[in-house]
């Protein structure tokens, strides 16, 4: 799968594409039955999405919390699996912003990438402060020589929100939550974060559960606290899956204010500084708690530890990504 970060002197043999066209985040089954459309269109043409980065909330507010479910990497990974031709990753920016829906529609779809069909949810809109919608794109595609396909939105489970459709924002709730059971039920895997393993304080290693450190970036913080994990190690001598016990949180017993995401791979000895790496939240085990002195944590990482190894024997790693 190619990815392009530009509708601008697109490479020939991905003109007259069939695309899907939508944000995306965390690619959930709703998601799914968008991009899958496009593929119907596409037959004997390439096929693909259109998407923006960073996401257009991200532009708008960047003060508000991290919110995303899925990181331009782990979209691309996830895109490849299911066979596309081309990503289209449009870098959200002032000009793309303050652009009217007609004026995208014209520019960027048919001058710009030359599509010949795009899907999108019926829930769609676009445009300088989202003046276009679904309907309004199919009249721009009969004027600009494009096919437009709207695909209603799918039914999905209701245990986490009682809501009837797929939606990320169900999923953002179940994370704050800690509910990775119904997080995992509407994104159809279990929800990862990526990044490089980074150095961290070391307080691992002198506790005797030395850890890797995966910065959060643009993620979503989920329930503060202790998850039981898998560890997937993309790169290097070491790549693979490793069951793994972990804690995203400020670590205030020892006064830090940051969020970090910490994991201990279980059995595991070797160096991953800079290996790129997906974490797997499995299951949440506790809150995040502040301990008197070291004694007070080492006794709750060992319990933990115990916990995260029952919980993952009865798990099979099969809904990570690309499994």
């Amino acid at each position: 799968m190619d990815v392009l970060t530009t509708y601008q002197d697109v490479p020939q043999r991905f003109r007259g594409a069939s695309m899907a066209l939508g944000n995306f985040d965390g690619i959930h089954p709703g998601h799914v039955s968008v991009i899958e459309r496009a593929q119907d269109f596409g037959e004997n043409v390439p096929w693909g999405v259109i998407s923006f980065e960073p996401h257009p909330r991200q532009f708008f507010r960047p003060a508000d919390p991290t919110f995303r479910l899925t990181s331009l990497h782990a979209k691309s990974r996830i895109l490849s699996h299911l066979g596309l031709d081309c990503l289209v990753a449009l870098p959200f920016d002032q000009t793309l912003s303050s652009m009217p829906a007609e004026a995208f529609a014209k520019r960027v779809l048919a001058e710009g990438l030359g599509i010949s069909n795009v899907v999108v949810g019926a829930d769609f809109g676009f445009g300088k402060g989202r003046d276009g919608d679904a309907e309004s794109l199919r009249n721009f595609g009969e004027r600009f020589g494009f096919g437009v396909d709207i695909v209603p939105l799918i039914s999905g489970p209701h245990a986490a929100t009682g809501k009837d459709a797929f939606s990320s924002t169900a999923v953002r709730a179940a994370l704050r939550d800690g509910d990775m059971a119904h997080a995992s039920e509407w994104l159809g895997r279990i929800w990862s974060v990526d990044g490089q393993i980074q150095k961290g304080d070391q307080r691992g290693q002198q506790l005797g559960f030395p850890t890797i450190n995966v910065p959060m970036g643009g993620y979503l913080h989920p329930a503060l606290g202790g998850y039981a994990l898998f560890v997937e190690i993309l790169d290097g001598p070491h790549a693979g899956v490793y069951d793994a016990v972990g804690n995203v949180g400020k670590r205030p017993t020892f006064d830090k204010k940051d969020v970090l995401l910490e994991a201990h791979l279980f059995d595991f000895q070797g160096d991953l500084y800079g290996a790129h790496a997906y974490v797997y939240f499995a299951q949440f085990l506790r809150p995040e708690q502040k301990f008197d002195g070291l004694d007070g944590l080492k006794a709750q990482i060992a319990e933990d530890c115990d916990n995260a190894r029952r919980i993952l024997a009865s798990l099979k790693p099969a809904r990570l990504i690309g499994r």
